[in-house]
Formats: C-alpha cells, structure tokens, sequence
C-alpha cells in the first residue's frame, strides 16, 4: 500500500526546500500575491515574451530580425547578415554576456534570475497562470493533493496537462522558427512532418523537454542543475543588491496582541510569524534564514510582507531588497574595486563587440593564384590565372563590377565584368593577365577592383604578375 510522502516542519536553511525529509519530492505550490514588484515583473514577462515571439516575425532588411539558417550557414541578424566565416564574433559576444552577468550580479545580485532567465519567464509567465486557472489558489491545490481521484479532478488535470502541452508546442515552434524562418516554418507545419523529418523531430524533442520541465521539474532546474545559484558567493559581496530580512527590526517575531501582561517579556518586532513570506516564494524557502542558494531575488515575499504590514500599520520594506550591510545597518558601497574590475571587462568586451560589428564588410573578394605552375607560356604570351572568390554578405541582392588595372603592356581578362549575387551567395570567376614574352615589365604588380552597387563600397586587390626573366635582366 502506498505511503503518503513525509511531512516535514517548516523550511529549514541545511535541507532543500522541495525534498522531503525522505527524499521525495515535495510540490511547491507558491501563494498568489499582489504588489508593485510582481506587476512590474508581469510587465517584464509580457516584454520579453513579445520580443521573443516578434524575433521571426518583424521584417528588417527584407529578412526577419532573426533567422539562424544553420543548415545553410546564413545568419540574419537585425538587418546584418553574417556567413560561417564571421563565427569568430561569438567570442566577442559571449564574453559580452559573461562579463555583463558578472557585473550585474555583484551590482543587483539575482535579479537575473527573478526577472529575465528564460526558465522563471516561461514557468511564471505562461505555465504557472495555466496551473492557477485549473486548479485554483495554492489552498486548494494542496487539498488536491491528498484528495482522491474524482471524475472532475481527472477531467481537470487533463486539461491543465493538455494546455501544457499545447503551450509547449507553441513555444517550441516559435524557438523552431529562428532557425528556419515564420515562413519556413508555416510551410514546413501545412506540408507535414514527413516532408521536414528533422525539423518535425527536434520541435517534439524540445516540446518534451519545455513539458517535462515546467509541468513537474520547475525549481529543480534552478536549485540543483543551474550552477548560477552555487556561484553567487564568489560573484557577490557584501554590498550587493539581494532580498533580505530585517533581524534587527523584526526580531523577536511573534503575533501581536493588543494588551500584554505586566510579567510579558519585551516588546515583539514587526514580524508576526504570518509566514506569507514563505508561502509565496517560488522555491518554497524562508527568507528569514537569511541569504540562500535558492533565492531567486524574484521579491514575491517583499510584495507579501508589505501586504501585512500594510494591515497592521507598519512601515514596508521588513523584506526588502538591500545589500547584507544595509540589513546590519552599515552603509552599503556602490563604487568598490569588484564592481570596478567587472565593470572595466564589460565596457572592453562591449567596445571588442562593437568593433568586430563595425569591421563588418558588406562583401568578401578574395584574389587567389591557381594551383599548379605560377604562369604559362604560349605564343609569345606570357599568362597567368587567377580567381576571384567573390561573397554577397548585404541583406538584399546587389550587382558586383570587376576591373583590372595593370601596365600598357599588360592585358586583362575577365570572362564576365558583372556578378549578380543574392544575399549570402558565392560566386567564383576567373581572371587572366597577359603580357609579352620578354618584357622588361615583367614582374610587375596590377590591381583588381571589385565595386558594390548596394553598398558603393569598392575594394582593390594587389596581386604580382610573374613571368620569365627577360633578356634585359
């Protein structure tokens, strides 16, 4: 016969809130509250929810804002284009966010975490207002849990599951259509999965892992895979913004009575031991206990606590966000050298970033000589061959104009003068520079030039002719 999991007291700072004294898993069922700090991070959600959803959508430069063509190694990005060859930019870039999560973190703590980490915008964005439409508030969903299995709760539960997955779909897809385009992607769904195996399989394998993850495991992820909260101490100081409770005033906590008898013991701080504070954390943590692993700086227990002192006529911010010297009552530091230093690697990652961007080339044009003997002689004519590899990197398609300036002497040949490229494309022509047997010019250096219609830029290519030492020589 089946045993109900173990019940244990309240969350304890040496064991993780969502695991049983037993092991077992413990739901985390978080209260609703209300406040400045959830609508704002509501607000946020809905934000950073439209831009991802917008990403494939909004046009710019004829290509959506994002589209990652891995299969065909073309990258649009806001207008830019970029082949396999400026791969190289991504160190540029993710240095960019490293050095940026490190600044913010010794600066404002977790608010990552709380206010833009994919895992909390999807889970209480999208999933987490799913689960409080079918099942209601945290009370009646902890009565669910030890209730039987009635016709209705089934029915309940499938739906909630239902529309997890229905969500799931949708936000595989949308993450599906970075990487093949809206239109792609539309295509590939009328046509059916056998036409687009590959697509079809990984938009089910994400789909499965979106549902696995926030239908059941949730805050597993950030307390026990993500490393983020485990390397908070050695990104943080003393100084940094984290969610706190204040000992000093709300010690010792205790419910308030309106008259106390002469023996009772001193006057209780404003803490009431309501525990709104813990019912409304999403990792099912006590703030109180001070600075932990699992806080996520998401501030649901600020908005809770506020509420009840609120009602009690007490000054907000008992839990507020403050750095572990402003709790102590010691002033807090903003310029200090951490914040300095991961400052300075921000700004010279940002400035990197920004200078391999603007060293973007809205073309490539390489000249190289062919493979084999250097030159050929024939008929008196001394010749030698090149090619021209020639990359169309503008977002639109653009016409490319080929020269060669050389000696009187010399005599140019360009099979074809006009290339016309789409965007991204490749196209290799042939070049051919002749000049007279025994020429006192010979070697000499000439120039390719290459113009750029869409751009107007022009680039110009040295190369040496070589040749048979004349008789002069």
């Amino acid at each position: 016969m089946a045993t109900a999991p173990q019940r244990d007291g309240p969350p304890r700072i040496d064991q993780l809130s969502s695991i049983h004294a037993d092991g077992s898993r413990k739901a985390i069922h978080p209260s609703d509250v209300s406040g400045r700090f959830i609508t704002r991070r509501r607000v946020m959600f809905a934000v950073l929810l439209g831009i991802y959803v917008a990403l494939p959508l909004v046009d710019v430069g004829g290509h959506p804002a994002v589209h990652l063509d891995v299969a065909a190694r073309r990258f649009y990005l806001f207008g830019a284009t970029y082949n396999a060859q400026d791969f190289w930019r991504v160190l540029f870039l993710g240095t960019t966010l490293g050095f940026g999560l490190l600044f913010v973190t010794a600066w404002l703590g977790r608010a990552w975490c709380g206010w833009a980490c994919p895992q909390t915008v999807f889970l209480e964005g999208l999933y987490r207002p799913i689960e409080r439409l079918f099942d209601g508030p945290r009370e009646r969903r902890l009565k669910q849990e030890t209730s039987p299995w009635t016709p209705l709760r089934v029915a309940r539960a499938t739906a909630k599951h239902g529309a997890y997955v229905g969500v799931s779909l949708l936000v595989a897809h949308a993450a599906l259509s970075l990487f093949v385009s809206a239109g792609g992607l539309v295509s590939m769904v009328s046509s059916g999965p056998a036409t687009s195996p590959v697509a079809f399989t990984w938009a089910m394998a994400v789909t499965g892992a979106l549902y696995f993850n926030f239908a059941w495991f949730r805050e597993q992820l950030c307390v026990v895979v993500c490393p983020y909260g485990r390397l908070q101490s050695a990104m943080q100081d003393r100084d940094s913004l984290i969610v706190g409770y204040d000992t000093r005033r709300g010690e010792p906590r205790g419910r308030r009575v309106k008259v106390l008898p002469a023996h009772a013991a001193p006057p209780r701080g404003d803490c009431v031991d309501c525990r709104k504070c813990v019912t409304a954390c999403p990792t099912g943590i006590d703030i109180r206990h001070g600075l932990q692993m699992e806080c996520l700086a998401c501030a649901q227990c600020i908005d809770a606590c506020d509420e009840v002192m609120d009602r009690i006529g007490r000054p907000r911010g008992l839990i507020r966000y403050d750095s572990l010297k402003g709790l102590a009552g010691e002033p807090r530091r903003i310029l200090r050298p951490r914040l300095a230093l991961y400052g300075l690697l921000f700004v010279a990652s940002v400035v990197g970033l920004v200078w391999t961007l603007a060293r973007r080339v809205p073309f490539e044009a390489n000249l190289l000589r062919f493979q084999g003997m250097p030159y050929l002689v024939e008929e008196g004519q001394v010749r030698n061959q090149f090619e021209l590899h020639l990359v169309n990197k503008n977002p639109e398609p653009t016409t490319f104009t080929l020269s060669i300036q050389a000696p009187p002497s010399a005599r140019g040949v360009i099979p074809q003068s006009q290339v016309k490229l789409g965007s991204l494309e490749s196209f290799r022509v042939p070049l051919f520079i002749l000049a007279p047997q025994g020429s006192t010019e010979v070697p000499f250096d000439f120039i390719v030039e290459v113009a750029d219609s869409a751009s107007g830029e022009v680039k110009r290519m040295e190369a040496r002719f070589l040749g048979p030492p004349s008789k002069a020589h």
